[in-house]
């Protein structure tokens, strides 16, 4: 799938005088060096999969990344281009016996995009964001410079320390912090700081062997009892959460999701005694799940079966709010766990008022970080919508959450950052921009809303 190079998969768009799309270093150089004569401003396109508009530029030049597409794996850790596509970064490892831990949905987004916005994904319940599983980035500046940095060097100037939220989930602004390294303030900077034109990822030994789910419940109390439950199960790495709304949404393409299934589980499991099959007989008895009616198989074919299922849920949202005419909205908080289901409430509470029947929720509940998708059928539901987006920002944080938990803030959502954080600490993230950036050419309106002409 192609979203162009003025839009995202959001719907959101934009315009710009050019499109650039340098063959390598050398060409990108030539481009940035030409921009500074002409006081250009630019944003750099990632594949274009992002859902806040951070590669959508508002004006100047974009930048694509797609011809950067050096990979070479090696054990323990593979070199990859900004522009490789996650899924042949996942290809690759594979044949070594390997695999790239974060996986976010959209396995067509370039590894630059997932380092800009620190996305994490289904498998982050175990492994955690991308910022976790970067030994050494190698990063292009505006002015030419090049900075090729391994984890553990620490950058070369003084910042305070910003507070971070309790959420297990985070990526909003820059994570300053005194001794910090460049990879953590590189990653999640959402290309406001520099070009990332390289990276060493690190790789884990495939699994002996896994075991996938999908569990079906006849309510939603139940779903949201086992979750509990199950978030202490020994080798799970996923632990994902699907409402009825979102079930209804899309059983015309899967007929066999049952009419009395009214919440889902998927889970993914490492498989090491060889009796993890019997234990979740035993769970789903347990949790009075739909046991002859839920899904289970440890073969590859399952695993895309199931993932295929998992991203058709985002897929189907995309579609319908298309239809509609309206750009996609959907939620990206997390909050801490122990908040997970006070904040799952006060999302169903606000959205049966101003939308009923017209949303459903899904995605990482077991880190506390679940997806509200609106499905607004007229202008008063996608301006009730768009205010809710920041009521629920509020109330996200009011619990010690994030407003961005994975996708970053863009240009769509650049507005919440002055929830997540007061005056005095964005003026610290914007006297790092200046360091980097002082014209403010680059990537402008992402995470800095632009002052008002």
């Amino acid at each position: 799938m192609s979203w162009g190079y003025l839009q995202d998969a959001s719907g959101f768009k934009g315009n710009a005088d050019r499109i650039c799309v340098p063959h390598d270093e050398t060409e990108l150089l030539s481009l940035l060096a030409e921009a500074r004569q002409a006081s250009v401003p630019i944003t750099i396109a990632g594949g274009g999969s992002g859902l806040t508009g951070g590669r959508v530029p508002f004006g100047g030049w974009v930048v694509s990344m797609e011809k950067f597409l050096r990979l070479d794996v090696g054990r323990g850790s593979a070199t990859v281009g900004a522009g490789v596509a996650l899924q042949d970064l996942h290809a690759a490892a594979k044949k070594t016996g390997q695999f790239y831990p974060p996986d976010p949905t959209e396995t067509l987004a370039f590894l630059g995009g997932t380092i800009a916005c620190n996305s994490s994904g289904s498998r982050s319940f175990l492994y955690g964001a991308t910022r976790r599983w970067l030994n050494r980035l190698r990063v292009v500046l505006l002015d030419g410079r090049i900075l090729d940095v391994r984890r553990g060097e620490a950058i070369d100037f003084d910042v305070p320390s910003i507070p971070q939220p309790a959420s297990r989930k985070h990526s909003c602004g820059y994570p300053l912090k005194p001794g910090m390294d460049w990879i953590d303030l590189f990653t999640g900077s959402e290309g406001t700081l520099g070009f990332v034109v390289e990276a060493e990822v690190r790789l884990l030994p495939n699994p002996a062997g896994l075991l996938n789910g999908v569990v079906f419940f006849p309510s939603d109390d139940l779903a949201l009892a086992a979750l509990d439950l199950w978030r202490g199960v020994t080798g799970l790495r996923m632990l994902e959460y699907v409402d009825g709304a979102a079930l209804r949404m899309i059983e015309t393409r899967y007929p066999a999701v049952p009419k009395n299934g009214w919440a889902a589980l998927i889970i993914e499991q490492i498989m090491e005694s060889g009796g993890e099959t019997d234990e979740w007989l035993d769970r789903l008895s347990a949790a009075q799940a739909l046991e002859s009616e839920s899904w289970f198989g440890s073969s590859d074919a399952d695993r895309e079966r199931f993932r295929k299922f998992r991203h058709s849920l985002a897929e189907t949202h995309g579609e319908i709010a298309r239809r509609n005419g309206f750009p996609a909205l959907g939620t990206d908080f997390s909050v801490p766990i122990p908040e997970s289901r006070r904040m799952l409430a006060f999302y169903r509470q606000h959205m049966d008022r101003i939308m009923p029947g017209r949303y459903c929720i899904f995605g990482h509940l077991g880190d506390g970080h679940p997806h509200v998708n609106m499905l607004p059928a007229t202008e008063l539901d996608f301006q009730a919508g768009v205010e809710a987006i920041e009521i629920f920002a509020r109330q996200s944080v009011a619990l010690g959450g994030s407003v961005a938990a994975e996708h970053g803030l863009g240009k769509r959502k650049a507005k919440l950052l002055g929830i997540q954080y007061n005056a005095e600490e964005i003026e610290a993230m914007k006297r790092v921009k200046r360091r980097f950036d002082p014209e403010w050419r680059l990537g402008r309106g992402t995470i800095f809303e632009l002052p008002p002409e």
